[in-house]
């Protein structure tokens, strides 16, 4: 419809005749930068494969993250600061799978859980956002510290600092996540339809908008993957000139992790910078302002999915962590095995003293 009007030519003939005007009739061409972009929706089919996949990641996300959670939570050995930063990673990527289920029902009928719930699930992905891929960042400190460094620090002290940089990257992310209160459950279009999205006042909108992008792409983006790819460059390095087998398995590790971190986030974060360009008015194009406006959905759930990535990297892969599992498991079936037995042999001795009862 929009390459229709713009290639329209008004046509005036019907109005008069120009037979009866002895000036010249020149045609109005209309102009198509004076025209409203209108975006239009994603198609049904499109749409319903969205909340497919956001479903998925919220199905395969919460188990996963939940058993990485137990197992590093119950181990009897005391937590290194990278199992601290897993645990704390776990806990970010399960209260965002948590948010899914309503941005989900969101595709399908538009926002239905008012505005508070919007503020409240939108600071929670905010949030979140920021955290999980701190926490990645952390956790490439620590193996560089620990590879690189062999800090000889004692370990209580290490764990003290562990905790402690946990709660500054936890009260980080909420910082940065305080412009969530901007969002608001409001009707848009013609169509009626309530979304959940951001809403600046007219006058400060292009500065508030420049401000959270760019807090957004700095501190969510550039800087944890500028601290990743260093100090995983730096360990590899060091790795490749010692001996052994194990330095092969971590190896791998370490190249899964940025692949993935890189594969996720960055189609995201490039695709946000343009839209932050045609938000403030820097690049004026209605058809890459649509295409924008759909990538930006897509991609977003592709960056979701690390959080479905992330217990098969840090935890599935890594020897430890299947080591604590099948120990953790184990000693599951030897309770469930004992409390079996012990249930039998509780009935076994109230049978045999209900029977020699009835002798007597």
């Amino acid at each position: 419809m929009q390459k229709e009007v713009m290639a329209i030519i008004v046509d005036f003939g019907n109005y008069y005749d120009p037979s009866n005007d002895t000036t010249n009739f020149t045609p109005y061409v209309v102009d198509p930068n004076t025209l409203t972009c209108e975006i239009s929706p994603l198609h049904p089919s499109a749409t319903v494969a969205l909340c497919v996949i956001l479903i998925t990641i919220f199905i395969l996300a919460i188990p996963g993250n939940l058993l990485v959670g137990w197992v590093i939570s119950t181990s009897r050995q005391s937590l290194s600061p990278s199992d601290v930063y897993l645990l704390h990673l776990t806990i970010a990527d399960g209260l965002m799978a948590l948010t899914l289920p309503f941005w989900s029902a969101a595709l399908i009928q538009g926002w239905l859980f008012g505005d508070s719930m919007c503020k409240l699930v939108s600071l929670i992905t905010e949030a979140n956002f920021y955290t999980s891929i701190l926490f990645l960042a952390c956790i490439s400190i620590d193996r560089y510290l620990v590879i690189v460094r062999a800090s000889d620090s004692p370990k209580s002290r290490q764990r003290l600092c562990s905790w402690l940089l946990c709660a500054a990257v936890w009260a980080l992310g909420v910082a940065l996540a305080l412009p969530a209160f901007f969002n608001d459950a409001f009707k848009f279009g013609d169509s009626g339809r309530t979304i959940c999205t951001e809403r600046f006042d007219i006058g400060q909108a292009s500065s508030w908008r420049i401000a959270t992008r760019g807090f957004r792409h700095i501190f969510g983006f550039l800087l944890p993957v500028t601290v990743m790819i260093t100090c995983y460059s730096i360990t590899i390095a060091r790795l490749l000139r010692t001996r052994g087998f194990q330095k092969h398995r971590a190896m791998r590790v370490i190249i899964a992790v940025v692949i993935a971190f890189l594969l996720c986030w960055t189609p995201y974060h490039i695709t946000m910078m343009v839209d932050t360009l045609l938000r403030v008015e820097l690049i004026s194009d209605c058809a890459l302002r649509r295409s924008v406006d759909k990538a930006l959905v897509i991609t977003n759930c592709l960056a979701l999915v690390h959080s479905c990535i992330n217990p098969v990297l840090y935890a599935f892969v890594g020897q430890k962590f299947r080591k604590n599992m099948q120990m953790l498991l184990q000693r599951k079936v030897r309770q469930e095995r004992m409390s079996e037995r012990m249930a039998k042999f509780s009935r076994s001795t109230s049978q045999t003293s209900e029977g020699n009862g009835a002798v007597l």
